[in-house]
């Protein structure tokens, strides 16, 4: 572990199992499945020591972010900690960040009901129905926890109330860092943060995030996505990421963002679904991970991201892509290219290529950007119209239409690497498969698992007796053309029934599912990553 006067130099992390211990352990394959990886150190040495002590208040910032996650998303840490003698159960306490298996959602910690749809944002015995009731409109704010008043009502409670305690030490490291930095962007970015983490209104630093696009290093700090709330889809957990920029990577990414306008009119679908307007000032950079913390850091890690989220940003300036670089190739090598050797036939495996799935990472946080924002006539956002839908549905269609990104610039040959179109498709459909082992418990595996079954259901793959795949990469593309333009047409007309009777039909993990994971099982290919 790092101590605060040391300078960031890799990811760290705490979760480590000594030797010593017992393999006997219940949970010893929970926490096999996570394989521990040590990330490639990135260059530091472009950063001047100025720009060091900048990165080690970043870090701290990152700790007292992760501090806020545990009491968001499950209470008391300690606690919990204080509860587990299994030191291979504690880990995948720490792992998953409370005592629930983030795949299932069901408890692993005796004493503790399975996880609430809605986590901790609001009181576990609370219903849809009377927070339909509860007239306040602070209630529908991403920023807002619910809770129980003296008398049993609800009242709403401002995340920076809420958190003051580490907003304050937060705000102080920024101002810090504001201090010490000598680019004017990034003065004015960490000083509007601190305003935003202090008031919960993101506007105005989500503007000078993006218009920081001159600086080597980068913190992305704050509430950020709603996948947690599986009740309502409306609160917002608190991540960190702290990144240096690949700047050769990120000149090269940066030829796309012109074509922004291009790319949604490239989407499938009915052209009054597509009406949606980008911002201008979007862009898309290439960075190597320093720290994860937070949402961040649990369960499954995040490999790329596209912020900010608020649909008045997205319009107003755009947005930015961030790939992560080291993260992507460790879990191409740790996770994709062994899965992808298990199960495809091996005139299917040939397609397996590090380069495309890099670009289908990059086109899926592109598509988050596109498509549809508010509902047709109504005017009203998609995460209102479909409710906790919504967060599934945006996943399809960054998957979905991520990939036929790849595809459509494949043919013309405008991404200069080497690989094909077909190697885009297969290198997906590993992605997929393994993304189900997320399970429906999370917005990400279940999203994963619709597609995989409406791929089914067209035909675009055969599962042999064997065990192996194989891929018709033309009813594949088809069927995922067919699938964005679905989704497309739920999120512009806000159909909020359809969402719910699609998601429930096809959300169901196949009976295939369980010989896969025995097959992986077998190979001991892990179903994600967690930090040395």
């Amino acid at each position: 572990m790092l101590k605060k006067t040391t300078v960031i130099a890799a990811i760290t992390l705490v979760f480590a199992v000594s030797c010593n211990e017992s393999p006997k352990s219940p949970f010893s394959r929970n926490v096999a499945d996570y394989a521990l990886v040590e990330l490639e150190t990135p260059d530091l040495s472009g950063i001047t020591d100025n720009g060091k002590e900048v990165l080690n208040l970043y870090r701290f910032i990152a700790d007292e972010v992760d501090a806020i996650y545990w009491e968001q998303y499950f209470g008391d840490k300690e606690v919990l900690m204080d509860e587990i003698t299994d030191p291979y159960q504690e880990t995948f306490a720490q792992i998953n960040y409370g005592p629930w298996d983030r795949s299932t959602g069901k408890s692993f910690v005796k004493g503790y009901l399975d996880l609430a749809p809605g986590a901790h944002f609001y009181p576990f015995d609370m219903t849809a129905q009377e927070f339909a009731a509860y007239d306040n409109p602070d209630k529908n704010s991403p920023y807002t926890l619910i809770r129980r008043a003296q008398d049993g009502s609800l009242e709403t409670v401002w995340y920076h109330d809420a958190y003051k305690e580490h907003i304050d030490k937060i705000v102080n490291y920024l101002n810090a860092a504001a201090d010490i930095t000598i680019k004017p962007s990034v003065k004015k970015y960490l000083l509007a943060k601190a305003d935003a983490l202090r008031t919960d209104n993101y506007y105005e630093s989500a503007l000078a995030w993006l218009d920081m696009d001159d600086s080597k290093m980068d913190l992305v700090v704050g509430p950020n996505e709603a996948a947690d709330d599986q009740m309502l889809g409306l609160k917002r957990s608190y991540e960190a990421f702290v990144l240096l920029k690949n700047e050769s990577r990120t000149e090269e990414l940066m030829k796309y963002v012109s074509r922004i306008g291009e790319f949604q009119q490239d989407l499938p679908g009915d052209p009054a679904y597509k009406t949606f307007q980008p911002g201008t000032g979007s862009n898309i950079f290439s960075c190597n991970a320093l720290y994860y913390a937070g949402k961040a850091n649990a369960g499954v890690k995040v490999i790329a991201l596209n912020l900010p989220f608020d649909a008045d940003v997205q319009h107003d300036r755009g947005t930015r892509t961030i790939l992560l670089e080291n993260v992507i190739r460790a879990k191409y090598n740790h996770i994709i290219n062994p899965t992808g050797t298990v199960l495809l036939e091996s005139d299917d495996a040939v397609h397996l290529s590090g380069d495309a799935f890099f670009w289908n990472i990059v086109f899926r946080e592109v598509a988050h950007g596109l498509g549809v924002k508010e509902t047709i006539g109504q005017n009203e956002s998609v995460e209102d119209a479909l409710g906790s839908a919504a967060l599934t549905f945006e996943e399809i269609k960054a998957n979905a239409a991520g990939v036929l990104l790849v595809c459509k610039l494949q043919n013309h040959y405008d991404i200069r690497n080497i690989f094909t179109k077909e190697d885009a498709l297969t290198t997906f459909f590993v992605s997929l498969v393994r993304s189900e082992r997320f399970g429906e418990g999370s917005v990400l595996g279940r999203a994963n698992i619709i597609i995989y079954n409406y791929l089914q259901e067209a035909g675009a793959f055969k599962r042999k007796e064997s065990g192996k795949y194989s891929l018709d990469l033309e009813k594949m593309e088809s069927a995922l053309s067919d699938l964005t333009a679905l989704v497309l047409k739920t999120q512009a007309t806000g159909d909020k029934a359809f969402a719910s009777y699609f998601e429930k039909s096809y959300s169901k993990r196949s009976e295939n599912y369980a010989a896969d994971i025995m097959n992986l099982g077998l190979e001991k290919i892990p179903a994600d990553i967690r930090f040395k």
